[in-house]
């Protein structure tokens, strides 16, 4: 069992499909998301699967950080119910003109579009 908590910064599409790939399959509580719209910050907390210890794969709670988030959209989520918890599938980015799209896949075709500036988005494990 790894004692240290893990920090991923991702400023590129690349570094951000590793951040997808320790996140996928992930538990998230609608309520544990959030959009700060003045801060430009979009938070999400989530119970993941430790991947990257291989086969004793133990619960991590972690937070994903997005900065410079102009927008968020969401589609096929029910913005009322709270408690609902969403199986976070992959996390995907495109350019779109001068800013990103970046796309936040659950499971039964639920979808959150954040259009960011730039690419800052960290991943961080929480203490136990």
């Amino acid at each position: 069992m790894n004692k240290f908590l893990k920090k991923i910064i991702a400023q590129s599409s690349s570094d951000l499909q590793i951040i997808s790939a320790c996140c996928s399959e992930s538990k998230v509580k609608l309520s544990e998301m959030k959009y700060l719209k003045e801060n430009q910050i979009f938070l999400i907390s989530l119970l993941r699967k430790n991947v990257e210890e291989g086969k004793n794969k133990e619960n991590i709670y972690s937070v994903i950080k997005f900065e410079y988030i102009l927008s968020s959209k969401s589609k096929n989520i029910n913005q009322y119910n709270r408690d609902d918890i969403l199986n976070l599938l992959a996390i995907d980015i495109y350019k779109k003109e001068n800013n990103y799209e970046i796309i936040l896949l659950f499971s039964e075709n639920a979808i959150i579009t954040l259009t960011a500036e730039i690419i800052e988005v960290t991943l961080e494990d929480q203490k136990k």
